[in-house]
């Protein structure tokens, strides 16, 4: 593994959203730079990459240690992506790239092509000092093929994927894989969208139905387990999975970023196996019928 990366990465999502004043998110862009978490970033994220460079100039001395979304169908678009990302933010390396592989890419990626040797160049030239390989239950074939034929080994820190109580998108022989290799993982979208309770309740508040028929089943495990924070429980699960390094999450308010700080701040108890081990039964009946199934981006 390239770098001990924090147990939370406050993920810059919400930075990009246009409905909170621009200066309200460069406020907090540079608070949770002051807690010392690394950063997640994307080009896709809205104008969230200008957010953060004018919060990089305002606060020079806690620019984060970051995971950018870098990607393509070839090398070149891969290079491109990363040019696209560092130059709002006025770095000149990312400390991790996130290898979001197009189709003929990720397919080189997994045969053991010539890809390999030029992420291995682009590592050694320090412009991008390490890399994770995303993961949707629609692109899992390929990870599965690098990763059981080894060349992820000594080129990716660790898988990276949605993984909360109620999402785990690796499909599952790629799932049972990464718990036999003991193949680390970043855990993405730490709280599922929001708190289990207006998952299910609140009309409109899940980005999609399933994550509402999913709430419906997980607020009574949640319930049953005497936590009271959702934040907290959610942390739990994260580092009850073998090897998990860490979990990225966002909020566009200050009082939840407060939140994050106080439940990463304390020692993580892991859950109770019994918990997990209806958690994994879920999320393994899950990907079968639905995950698996889902049309690119519609989960």
């Amino acid at each position: 593994m390239k770098y001990p990366y924090s147990r939370f990465v406050y993920g810059s999502t919400r930075l990009g959203d246009v409905a909170i004043p621009a200066e309200k998110r460069v406020e907090l862009a540079c608070a949770a730079m002051r807690t010392g978490w690394w950063f997640h970033t994307s080009t896709q994220y809205g104008d969230a990459l200008s957010i953060l460079g004018q919060a990089f100039r305002k606060d020079p001395e806690h620019i984060p240690s970051m995971i950018y979304k870098i990607g393509g169908d070839s090398i070149a678009e891969l290079e491109q992506s990363i040019e696209d990302n560092l130059r709002p933010v006025g770095l000149d390396h990312m400390d991790c790239g996130q290898l979001c592989l197009g189709g003929n890419l990720a397919r080189e990626f997994a045969q053991g092509g010539a890809c390999l040797k030029a992420l291995e160049k682009i590592r050694e030239s320090g412009r991008v000092r390490a890399f994770l390989l995303e993961v949707f239950p629609w692109t899992s074939e390929q990870p599965y093929r690098a990763l059981k034929a080894g060349h992820t080994k000594g080129l990716v820190d660790a898988i990276i994927f949605y993984l909360n109580p109620l999402q785990r998108f690796a499909d599952n022989r790629l799932w049972d894989l990464i718990l036999d290799t003991g193949t680390p993982v970043v855990a993405l979208r730490t709280v599922s969208g929001g708190p289990v309770h207006r998952l299910r309740d609140e009309p409109g508040f899940a980005w999609k139905d399933y994550l509402r028929q999913r709430a419906v089943e997980v607020a009574p495990v949640f319930e049953a387990s005497g936590i009271k924070s959702w934040t907290e429980f959610c942390a739990r699960f994260a580092f009850s999975v073998p090897g998990v390094l860490a979990t990225v999450g966002t909020t566009g308010r200050k009082e939840n970023l407060s939140e994050y700080q106080t439940v990463f701040g304390q020692p993580l108890e892991p859950l109770p196996k019994g918990i997990m081990d209806v958690l994994f039964a879920l999320q393994r009946r899950w990907s079968e019928e639905v995950d698996v199934h889902a049309e690119s981006w519609t989960m």
